[in-house]
């Protein structure tokens, strides 16, 4: 049997990055691709720390 790898889309709502849900942190139901966006960017951080993403 195949093992399928599914990506979902951070749930942060300014991010555009995919994350595979088994990697990522899961917060109310929701799948983020890190800290600072599971937290909503409440330190007023920009950015996940992903390449090319300015979410925040």
């Amino acid at each position: 049997m195949a093992a399928t790898l599914e990506k979902v889309k951070c749930a942060c709502s300014t991010c555009e990055c995919m994350v595979s849900p088994d990697k990522a942190i899961e917060k109310d139901g929701k799948y983020y691709c890190g800290e600072a966006c599971a937290n909503g960017h409440t330190d007023g951080s920009h950015g996940c720390g992903h390449p090319g993403c300015n979410c925040g």
